[in-house]
């Protein structure tokens, strides 16, 4: 059965165009943005900005260094949102597979949805990267 978690938004103060920006064509700077929560984000395979992109993540959860692989699955310049799915990491110890979609909204809101299908029966929601 496949599940839906909607973590709350998060009021940005950026431009949507500017955030977007970030997290689709240079997520290696994230780190310097929210140094207490990424520490790093490397390209793996792929070119900025561009979808079928592999980008490995160092970050932080729970106080523990946590790592993982995602693919940029869609770009959507006019909504100003990126989908991630992660193939490699921490995350999928407990959950099969897991899409992220972070959206930039003019009202200088960040939306995140994440969608995912639990391993096991519990009702935990992965609260990464808020």
């Amino acid at each position: 059965m496949s599940l839906v978690g909607k973590v709350d938004d998060v009021e940005i103060k950026a431009a949507p165009e500017k955030f977007h920006e970030l997290f689709s064509s240079r997520p290696h700077h994230i780190s310097n943005v929210s140094p207490g929560k990424i520490q790093g984000c490397a390209l793996h395979e792929g070119d900025w900005g561009k979808e079928g992109t592999v980008v490995f993540w160092d970050y932080v959860h729970d106080g523990k260094a946590k790592v993982a692989k995602e693919i940029i699955e869609s770009i959507d310049e006019k909504n100003n949102s990126i989908t991630f799915k992660v193939i490699e990491g921490d995350l999928l110890e407990e959950y099969k597979n897991i899409k992220i979609t972070i959206q930039a909204t003019a009202k200088g809101i960040y939306k995140k949805a994440m969608f995912y299908p639990s391993t096991m029966y519990n009702n935990k929601t992965p609260r990464v990267f808020v």
